[in-house]
């Protein structure tokens, strides 16, 4: 396990997929036509990120320049408690419970003007209620950042 996205990433191993099963490919259809609009062109792979039980996510917005105007995670394995801070009003926050099978999906405001995290297991309470924390994978589906074709190979680094 290692660390990534200059540092924000601790306790994950990580990779890029083009190949699935054909009961996986099924899903992940599900997934981009649920999160994608018809115009919008996918990276061609899809990242996967394995986090450790004692692993987590610091704040980050993901870069325009390596994802595109939608990111799309399905939650697998355990629970966990994703936090978006607004970048300008930090009073402005929300905390989403991931439960395993759960989809987020980030555009909008909330692709660009709040960071998004992956609490630690010592702080992964929602509400009152403590949520504690496994190993979690993330099957994560990105849009292609604006101005980049689909035949580039502009690939984007670990976890945009």
């Amino acid at each position: 396990m290692g660390q990534g996205l200059v540092g924000a990433i601790h306790g994950f191993r990580e990779t890029e997929k083009s190949r699935w099963s054909e009961a996986s490919r099924a899903i992940l259809q599900r997934v981009q036509a649920t999160a994608f609009g018809p115009g919008q062109t996918l990276l061609s792979s899809v990242h996967v990120l394995d986090l450790e039980a004692r692993g987590y996510i610091k704040p980050h917005v993901d870069s325009i320049k390596f994802c595109g105007t939608t990111i799309a995670g399905l939650s697998l394995l355990s629970p966990s408690v994703m936090r978006l801070v607004h970048t300008q009003d930090p009073g402005e926050w929300l905390e989403l419970l991931l439960e395993p099978g759960s989809l987020y999906i980030l555009r909008g405001s909330a692709r660009y003007d709040f960071s998004h995290e992956i609490l630690r297991d010592e702080e992964s309470f929602f509400g009152e209620r403590r949520i504690p924390r496994g190993r979690r994978i993330s099957v994560i589906c990105r849009s292609l950042p604006e101005g980049m074709g689909p035949g580039e190979s502009g690939q984007p680094p670990p976890a945009c």
